[in-house]
């Protein structure tokens, strides 16, 4: 194949916020702090490290020392590998700094591109670290505990058959109890088939969901499994110790909603895109096991919402002291959160995520943290050696396959006809014909320029029914050779959407083990920003 990567402008598949973001247009400058290059995350060290270290009256060092005690805990029921250890132990040091990805829970990873955020938040810390040595570089992969969309989280896809867990769910899925995930396993089992690799992913599937007695942790257990001996950190932010570092910032959102008035006077400035989230008034959750709700202020009085729950002011900031594991940002509040309590330098995520985050700049800067880096993640197309030789044989290239289906077969048919299925040449000349009627027209009677008018565009519109009639009679004539070209399509994008978004991991682990991962870990360049196909 010609080419074994596409931008992701060019790809098809990216929003124009996005797109505009990854061409750096100078109207979005204002809505993030630096553009992710090596140059800048020179400066963004810089400022992260001022910021988060220097200030002795933030307790930058009581952070460190809480958030690798919490680490630390977090990990006791883990067999973490000496790296991973490593890494949570140089949190400490004021010269060790995060990239940080995060995503939900979904049962066994969900769709491919978990796999691809982690991945790019591995490989960066790897490059971070060659251009400048002397610090440390954490990779950090941010559990969505606190999250309640169970029914986004319940199922995976395995060879085009949904595999559900179903259940009911009301408070954060993290607390989530795992049992009934038996009879998922079964139904998996029955799918997969024989193998060391099918024997793997089964065994793997039981440790995680059968012997851990909750969704965080059986999640925790899996992303070790997969990439532990990469030094991967993997956080749980629903903590008590973690969320005392985070009081004051809720004390601010529930006395002085600040998120709302910042974010609101962001949101007309996007107006030219698709706003990604609305800001609420209180952007916080109140939670306990079975309960995530939003807290309201209502009639002088703050109340969780279908509860009878009510607190005056004092009562509800004498609970954010003494509860504040009882306080859960919500989609707006999150990155707050996750950066007054990391040492962070770039936050890694899809065109979704990042279309959220660049919602939140001026509201960093209301609450004087440093805004982070903002990457998007890499994408994938895999391919095994026999779909690149079939692609091969029909003559396709990659960024054929990334076409708009029926834009693919229009172009492919008039490739593989034997003569041009383009009457622009006709219609230029019919065009030439009727200048010399036009300038007849002007000299006699107005009825008859119209006259003349009507009948070009008769006559170009015939020409132009010809032209689609030729395309379908080709179409037709050539309907074998471009129906293995869409057969091959739509194995690579199912459903006409990206693969990344559809598919499990196991379906390519099933049949080529870790060498997809290690496939993946070798190929991915996070700052090159291009779609990557990988052949395995």
């Amino acid at each position: 194949m010609p080419t074994d990567c596409i931008s992701y402008q060019e790809s098809g598949y990216f929003s124009t916020l996005i797109n505009d973001y990854l061409n750096e247009k100078p109207e979005l400058k204002a809505f993030y702090n630096r553009f992710p290059n090596l140059e800048n995350f020179k400066l963004q060290l810089e400022e992260k490290g001022k910021n988060f270290n220097g200030n002795k009256n933030d307790n930058d060092k009581l952070k460190r020392d809480v958030l690798v005690s919490v680490l630390e805990k977090q990990y006791q029921s883990i067999v973490a590998s000496e790296t991973t250890l490593n890494n949570i132990k140089l949190l400490n040091h004021l010269n060790t700094f995060t990239v940080t990805t995060g995503h939900q829970l979904n049962l066994f990873t969900g769709p491919l591109y978990f796999l691809y955020k982690i991945i790019s938040t591995i490989n960066l810390c790897k490059e971070l670290k060659a251009e400048f040595p002397e610090d440390n570089f954490v990779p950090i992969y941010w559990m969505a505990t606190e999250d309640h969309d169970f029914e986004e989280i319940n199922y995976f896809t395995f060879k085009h058959k949904k595999i559900s867990w179903n259940r009911e769910s009301f408070g954060p899925v993290g607390r989530l109890s795992t049992d009934g995930l038996s009879d998922v396993l079964a139904v998996f089992e029955s799918e997969i088939g024989l193998g060391k690799n099918a024997e793997y992913l089964k065994n793997l599937f039981k440790k995680a969901y059968l012997e851990h007695t909750n969704l965080a942790d059986a999640t925790r257990f899996l992303a070790n499994e997969l990439f532990a001996k990469e030094g991967l950190v993997i956080i749980d932010g629903d903590d008590a110790d973690l969320k005392k570092l985070f009081i004051p910032y809720v004390k601010n959102e529930l006395l002085h909603q600040t998120a709302f008035a910042k974010v609101n006077e962001t949101i007309p400035l996007l107006e030219k895109y698709s706003v990604q989230v609305n800001p609420r008034e209180i952007n916080l959750f109140y939670i306990e096991d079975n309960l995530r709700e939003r807290i309201v202020f209502e009639n002088g009085k703050y109340a969780v919402l279908n509860t009878k729950l009510s607190f005056s002011e004092e009562e509800m900031l004498t609970e954010v002291n003494n509860h504040p594991e009882k306080f859960s940002p919500n989609v707006l509040m999150r990155p707050l959160y996750q950066e007054v309590i990391l040492p962070n330098l770039c936050y890694i995520g899809g065109g979704g995520e990042l279309a959220y985050w660049l919602e939140l700049k001026s509201f960093f800067e209301s609450q004087h943290v440093t805004f982070p880096i903002l990457l998007l993640r890499n994408s994938v197309l895999l391919a095994t050696e026999k779909q690149a030789t079939k692609a091969d044989k029909l003559l396709l290239t990659w960024r054929d396959l990334f076409l708009n289906q029926q834009a693919l077969f229009t172009q492919k048919t008039k490739i593989l006809s034997d003569f041009t299925i383009d009457f622009t040449v006709q219609k230029e000349a019919l065009k030439k014909q009727f200048e010399d009627l036009y300038k007849i027209a002007e000299t006699t009677d107005k009825s008859f320029l119209g006259a003349v008018k009507a009948q070009e565009t008769k006559q170009i519109k015939g020409l132009e029914n010809l032209e689609k009639r030729l395309l379908k009679a080709e179409k037709r004539v050539h309907q074998e050779h471009l129906n293995r070209i869409i057969s091959l399509q739509n194995e690579l994008f199912p459903n006409q959407s990206l693969q990344e978004r559809k598919v499990n991991f196991s379906e390519s682990f099933v049949e080529f083990g870790e060498e997809l991962i290690e496939k993946l870990l070798t190929e991915l360049k996070p700052l090159e920003m291009e779609f990557k196909v990988v052949v395995l």
